[in-house]
């Protein structure tokens, strides 16, 4: 994504439309005829292989290229790679698995997994013998549907609370006091009786609205599959009542990750929820800051929604190209090349062990390794295409309830009327 100094929401955001393409593409999406020759670059024995990804950003000369390059190297092979914005990615991916020419490699956005792999457009890891032993498992649920995994999660992002500690001060609030719901929404309490603002997040009527109201969900106990859980309700509540008292501005109704950054970096706020990729914005701020995981209802780190992108081998008609696709993969995600990447794209290592030298190089690290460990993915617990049907009556109860609308209750009733009728 292009957001202020991130590796860019669109890579997160997850399209309201893609379900619906699945869905058509699901008898579709399958190999061209056999008796159809397949484009140049994708006939078995050739020098080149394709690789697509979601960095349009990244030119020829950046370090990612240059990757892709040594990787092609390595296993004798030339690479020919495409950087397409993340929506574009999709339907590119979907329509060339239908006309029989997908690219050997692909990196999507892990919300798209469940979407292409339901569509029939990639192999699984068993097929392709690919080593996800070491990734962590909260992060591979990612990239997992109907049992089987489609991909190796390259890194991940995720969100944690940001906090002003000259705002803090001033109002007498010990950061290590906010330890749960109640704790913060005391903090905020006292910021706001000190004349400061308390605290700024995303509530847009968009995925990245669901994506910044997460770990609030899950951190109160809820389920997606129950949206209107007392539990449930409870998030909304939270976010409705700071809005009643003050202790969160109007404007997080409109706010995207972008705009409540730059609300944060005003210094005017005590607290922000926001993401890993904001830290070369945070350091360039002008104030002191910290960062926390956001915390659960009752203490302990809120699961927050891992962002991030899966390596995936695209079926093939000729399957004698897998063996090197997965050359491709295994040396894109392998623990050296992992390191470097992570670091490129702004991320947190999937694995223990390269997580451990992200920290050791930077300590700041430590509580994005903490958040990223608690994640999870959107389309996890088997949601897979079920997750945008969900996630939209979602984003649009908060908006209601937010705006006075309707009640955190009613508001959460009418999402699961409206997610259960869409996911039958």
């Amino acid at each position: 994504m292009t957001a202020v100094g991130s590796p860019g929401w669109s890579r997160r955001a997850l399209g309201t439309g893609l379900a619906v393409v699945a869905a058509g593409c699901l008898a579709a999406c399958s190999a061209a005829p056999s008796g159809e020759a397949a484009a140049p670059s994708q006939q078995a024995g050739g020098g080149t292989y394709t690789i697509w990804d979601p960095y349009p950003q990244y030119d020829g000369g950046s370090a990612w290229v240059k990757l892709l390059e040594t990787c092609g190297t390595q296993a004798g092979v030339t690479v020919e790679r495409t950087g397409y914005d993340t929506s574009d990615l999709t339907n590119k991916a979907l329509l060339a698995a239908q006309q029989g020419n997908a690219p050997d490699v692909i990196v999507v956005d892990n919300p798209v997994i469940s979407t292409l792999a339901e569509a029939g457009v990639l192999t699984t890891t068993a097929e392709n013998k690919l080593d996800t032993s070491a990734i962590s498992p909260n992060l591979l649920g990612a990239g997992q549907s109907g049992g089987n995994t489609y991909g190796v999660p390259i890194g991940a992002n995720t969100l944690a609370l940001y906090y002003n500690k000259a705002v803090l001060d001033e109002a007498g609030v010990e950061i290590t006091s906010v330890t749960d719901w109640a704790s913060l929404t005391a903090a905020l309490e006292r910021v706001k009786a000190a004349g400061k603002k308390g605290i700024t997040f995303s509530a847009i009527g968009t995925e990245e609205g669901s994506f910044q109201f997460l770990p609030w969900f899950w951190g109160s106990g809820a389920q997606l599959t129950k949206l209107d859980s007392p539990e449930g309700v409870s998030a909304v509540a939270l976010w409705t009542d700071w809005l009643k008292k003050g202790y969160a501005p109007n404007s997080v109704i409109n706010n995207t990750q972008t705009t409540s950054w730059q609300e944060f970096a005003s210094g005017d706020y005590a607290f922000a929820e926001n993401g890993t990729w904001q830290l070369a914005n945070a350091k360039e701020a002008g104030f002191e800051y910290g960062i926390i995981p956001v915390p659960g209802k009752n203490g302990g780190t809120a699961p927050a929604p891992t962002g991030g992108e899966f390596v995936s081998i695209p079926v093939q008609r000729d399957t004698a190209r897998y063996a090197t696709s997965q050359q491709l993969v295994t040396c894109l995600t392998s623990t050296d090349n992992s390191f470097t990447t992570v670091g490129t794209l702004s991320y947190i290592a999937p694995t223990e062990a390269v997580q451990t030298r992200q920290v050791a190089e930077n300590p700041e690290l430590e509580v994005w390794v903490a958040a990223v460990k608690a994640a999870k993915g959107r389309t996890g617990d088997d949601l897979g295409t079920k997750y945008p049907k969900i996630s939209e009556p979602m984003w649009g109860a908060v908006q209601a309830a937010l705006s006075g609308a309707k009640s955190p209750e009613q508001a959460m009733a009418d999402a699961q009327t409206a997610a259960a009728s869409a996911t039958q």
